[in-house]
């Protein structure tokens, strides 16, 4: 730490409780939190079997057995000494000596103890899920390549704190650039990991092969051995040279890429199997030519499964709909323009994916 941020810190204020309290009365929008936040204890609460038997019921039924539920569900998500604290606090409310004994005083001091302990743990979780995001955030390129002939965008943006989508690029050799887009099955923290891990293999072993396809075969082979039970990923790995017009790409499991050339689109052969199902999987190598003006999206499932607040999906069609818009523009611009538009469509809906984008054009 430099002198200058020592100082700042050390006059760093500590916050104000009526600022606060008013900055949050301005800041409003309390309808649209409350309906945010009963939509997250939905999820979180409830499996996917309960939310369906709750869905078949009367509102006002409904309303009693989902918060019978969501207590006995926090109930057992306690750690036991703070279970016992809880039932403790629990008794006390309902305690009164008539001698000056006030019990639910007492038992709102356990409750607001078991609340502090939570709260502890967050703060907690928190700060390693801020390390966890610092170390992914150097796994990510900051810059986009350079490759004489081609335009290349890439992009990616967690659905939470840290993701488990893998944006990459690497120079093979010099008449070779490397792109992986990965997609690894779930969310947060054991996803990046993996994530982590199957960006370090590629780097590790592509410059080892000529041919794409024995090189998706050994990839899978150490994700198979290192990865773990019903965790798997998929992976679109694009290769491409200087001044040519031939993208070479690998595809394991993953949506197929589409290209943009003119008023067309192309969506190119699906792939093979995901990495860390079948250790003794084959795969294949495609390419595609790509003129002068044209342009190839590869994306993960967070752009099209992206939905809005009515629950609905972006979907396959309407990305149909909107790519041919984008030629023309820059593979920068391109990407822009798409993101705009699952933005407007998601609105204020919570991200329900990650979302990674790599576009490729062709210049002359």
């Amino acid at each position: 730490m430099t002198e200058g941020n020592a100082s700042k810190s050390s006059t760093k204020e500590s916050p104000k409780f009526g600022k606060t309290i008013r900055n949050d009365l301005h800041r409003g929008d309390f309808k649209r939190t409350f309906r945010r936040e009963m939509r997250d204890i939905y999820q979180v609460y409830l499996d996917d079997e309960t939310r369906d038997r709750l869905s078949a019921m009367g509102r006002f039924r409904r309303a009693i057995f989902l918060a019978w539920l969501v207590l006995k569900s926090m109930f057992f998500k306690l750690t036991p000494f703070r279970r016992i604290l809880l039932l403790v606090s629990v008794a006390l409310f309902f305690t009164d000596s008539g001698k000056g004994f006030d019990g639910w005083k007492l038992g709102f001091s356990v409750l607001l103890f078991v609340l502090i302990l939570e709260l502890k743990d967050k703060l907690l979780a928190q700060e390693e899920i801020e390390a966890g995001r610092a170390v992914q955030s150097a796994l990510i390129p900051d810059h986009n390549p350079t490759l004489s002939g081609w335009e290349v965008w890439l992009y990616t943006r967690p659905a939470n704190e840290i993701g488990g989508d893998l944006v990459d690029y690497l120079m093979v050799d010099k008449e070779r650039l490397g792109v992986a887009l990965g997609d690894v099955a779930g969310k947060g923290l054991g996803a990046a990991l993996l994530m982590a891990k199957l960006q370090a293999t590629i780097r590790a072993i592509a410059s080892s092969f000529k041919s794409l396809a024995e090189l998706g075969a050994q990839i899978n082979k150490i994700f198979c051995r290192d990865s773990l039970p019903n965790r798997f990923a998929s992976l679109i790995y694009l290769e491409l040279g200087p001044g040519s017009r031939r993208v070479r790409l690998l595809n394991a499991g993953h949506l197929p890429p589409v290209s943009i050339h003119g008023d067309s689109l192309r969506e190119m052969p699906r792939g093979g199997t995901a990495l860390g199902i079948m250790p003794d999987a084959d795969y294949s190598e495609e390419h595609i030519d790509l003129q002068p003006g044209d342009l190839l999206l590869a994306y993960s499932d967070g752009l099209i499964e992206a939905r809005n607040e009515q629950g609905d999906f972006f979907g396959e069609q309407h990305l149909m709909d909107i790519l041919p818009r984008l030629r023309g523009l820059s593979a920068e611009a391109a990407g822009g323009h798409l993101l705009a538009e699952v933005d407007i469509f998601v609105g204020e809906a919570p991200r329900s994916d990650d979302l990674s984008l790599v576009l490729l054009k062709r210049v002359s």
